[in-house]
């Protein structure tokens, strides 16, 4: 997700982040580099244009050039304006006073409104809300049977009628969901071309009928300037509160994600960063800055690992880490919430500078994490539980048993002594350091003991050299 257009905005502010003194042309310099990098990531020319002239502007202000750190003032000026153009600020749907609340879902075909309806029911139940879904696309060949489908997945009820017209559909899908005392009705309409003006005035009529309280337009993130044009295109027709982006994991560029809000004036509300469908989340556009210019996601990161460690988990690996313990069994409880947090490359991306640090991780294939819960599952439970029992025979047995090599096995058990150290040192409140980041001590899992020499080691040294000098 916008891997390109980071790496080269990182890579046109970084010359500036460690200037003491910031010139004109230096700035220029990087404005030019910064308007390439938004060019290339298929984001509307004149938004480019607006959004190189106010960093300029504001770049070379008063208070740039009396900072003691210009340099990073510029990189704090283009992430606030990058969380401007993105929207600024969380934009959450509105809510009716008197339920049900209906959500109309509209947009091309095949940029993801059914699937994108699924994922909104579970986000809302997950909420507290007790959602439902209303089949309201009678064009697409199996539209319903895909909508009841997901439904199903999500436990949540899906009205439908094939014989129906759209209209007639939901209206009495509403009254339905009313009935059943559902207090959020999302609203499945049939996937149109801009163009198509039959089916344009279609969609009117339904919002007529429907008298929604939001209207989101569904774009495909991967279609980059094209998705703004659409945008352009409903919101003359029927107007909309806001945008659903899918396929944002997969928009290496970016585009319309910085372009749509600042085209159209309607905020980005939710973004779809996978095909799973807990994959739907709000969208907070001062997050998609920092991570955009490599500063992290804390807080979602926060709330993934919330969401992922119960809260018995979470005591009884604390008090397992006061006491330095950390056995295969921990070993893959911490695996499990690793991979309900998500991908492992998107985990990493959101930890400020880490990205950097462990260059490679990233590209971690997921079929490498499954080899170890392999390895760690063909042991027995006492071999688990007590890892330093695991002797020569017990390493082939395992290797057999799990479709791997003894090298393999052995690379997980030095692993787990270094994660037991690493978690020692955590517990005690010694925080191990990120070789590179300037501060001497022992590195992550695989690099302890790689630290730089001890204070006691350089001063023996010197001495000799001052009594070698003195016998001469």
């Amino acid at each position: 997700m916008f891997d390109a257009l980071s790496d080269k905005l990182q890579s046109a502010l970084g010359d500036l982040r460690g200037r003491g003194v910031l010139d004109e042309e230096a700035i220029n310099r990087a404005m030019r580099e910064v308007r390439l990098a938004l060019l290339e990531a298929d984001v509307n020319f004149g938004v480019v244009r607006e959004f190189v002239a106010q960093v300029r502007e504001r770049a070379l202000g008063e208070d740039v050039r009396k900072s003691l750190t210009p340099g990073q003032q510029v990189v704090k000026i283009v992430h606030e304006e990058l969380t401007e153009l993105l929207g600024s600020s969380d934009s959450r749907l509105a809510f009716s006073q008197r339920p049900p609340t209906t959500i109309l879902l509209a947009g091309l075909q095949g940029s993801g409104k059914t699937t994108a309806a699924g994922k909104l029911a579970l986000l809302l139940e997950k909420e507290g809300r007790k959602p439902a879904l209303v089949a309201a696309d009678l064009q697409r060949p199996a539209a319903i049977d895909q909508l009841v489908q997901l439904g199903e997945q999500v436990g949540v009820p899906v009205y439908a009628d094939e014989r129906a017209d759209p209209v007639k559909a939901v209206h009495d899908g509403i009254e339905r969901a009313r009935g059943d005392a559902r207090d959020v009705v999302i609203l499945d309409t049939a996937g149109r071309l801009h163009v198509d003006e039959a089916l344009m005035e279609e969609l009117a009529a339904v919002r007529r009928e429907a008298k929604p309280t939001n209207v989101l337009l569904v774009l495909d993130a991967m279609t980059g300037q094209e998705a703004v044009n659409v945008a352009q295109a409903f919101q003359e027709r029927i107007d909309f509160d806001g945008v659903v982006l899918t396929k944002l994991d997969g928009d290496a560029r970016g585009g319309a994600a910085l372009s749509v809000r600042a085209v159209t004036g309607r905020p980005i509300k939710l973004a779809s960063l996978g095909e799973k469908l807990d994959a739907l989340d709000w969208f907070h556009p001062d997050r998609m800055a920092s991570r955009i210019l490599g500063m992290g996601d804390v807080l979602t990161l926060i709330e993934r690992a919330e969401a992922a460690i119960e809260e018995d988990e979470k005591e009884e690996l604390e008090r397992r880490m006061m006491k330095g313990e950390f056995t295969f069994d921990d070993f893959l409880s911490s695996y499990k919430m690793l991979r309900r947090m998500g991908p492992l490359q998107g985990v990493v991306k959101m930890i400020p500078g880490l990205g950097k640090q462990l260059d490679g991780l990233d590209q971690v294939d997921e079929r490498q994490l499954k080899r170890v819960e392999a390895i760690v599952l063909s042991m027995t439970p006492h071999e688990r539980r007590v890892p330093h029992v695991i002797d020569a025979s017990r390493r082939k047995r395992i290797a057999a048993g799990s479709g791997t090599s003894v090298e393999q096995v052995n690379q997980l058990i030095e692993g787990r002594k270094q994660m037991a150290k690493m978690m020692k040192m955590v517990g005690s409140g010694k925080m191990p350091q990120i070789p590179g980041a300037g501060a001497p001590g022992n590195g992550l899992p695989g690099q302890l003991g790689q630290g730089p020499p001890r204070p006691s080691a350089t001063r023996k040294s010197k001495s000799k050299r001052k009594k070698k000098k003195a016998k001469r």
